[in-house]
């Protein structure tokens, strides 16, 4: 399981997703160019102490990450990338997650364009209220990687990682 953050806007909320996939020991995927100058300093006061504990891949673009994404050994996983998305036809928590799963997450701004929304193997929503627009991108992540993990058999009583 991996998150994948795609041209990410906000320094806080790259460094919330990496303190999330410390926690969960999930690796992340930054997909560049991104919204502000990707820096240790940036990353270490949103990430506090965490940063150093996730492990961090930095791609140049999108094409250099699905090129990668596609080549990579899947040890034994099928490999697919999951879009978080509005516009997702199945809500999270009805789709069947495997241990080989990206989650990709889209720009706070934008999302991800027509042709990104296209390249996923699925597209997940959170089911939220009508009048609401979308949760922040982090929320999001926590939520569905949760789900994720718990069909993967991680979360088990109050055992730790």
């Amino acid at each position: 399981m991996r998150l994948a953050l795609f041209q990410p806007d906000i320094p806080q909320n790259t460094g919330a997703a990496l303190r999330l996939a410390a926690c969960f020991r999930v690796p992340v995927d930054i997909i560049e160019p991104c919204g502000f100058p990707l820096d240790d300093k940036r990353l270490r006061r949103s990430a506090m102490d965490y940063g150093g504990a996730c492990e961090l891949v930095r791609h140049a673009s999108w094409e250099a990450f699905i090129a990668a994404f596609r080549t990579a050994p899947g040890a034994g996983a099928p490999q697919r990338l999951v879009l978080l998305s509005t516009k997702g036809a199945v809500p999270y928590a009805d789709f069947d997650f495997h241990a080989g799963d990206t989650l990709l997450l889209g720009r706070e701004s934008a999302g991800v364009p027509a042709d990104i929304h296209a390249a996923a193997d699925a597209r997940v929503r959170i089911p939220i209220a009508a009048e609401m627009r979308s949760l922040n991108v982090v929320v999001a992540a926590a939520i569905v990687l949760t789900e994720a993990l718990r069909q993967q058999g991680i979360f088990h009583g109050k055992t730790a990682l």
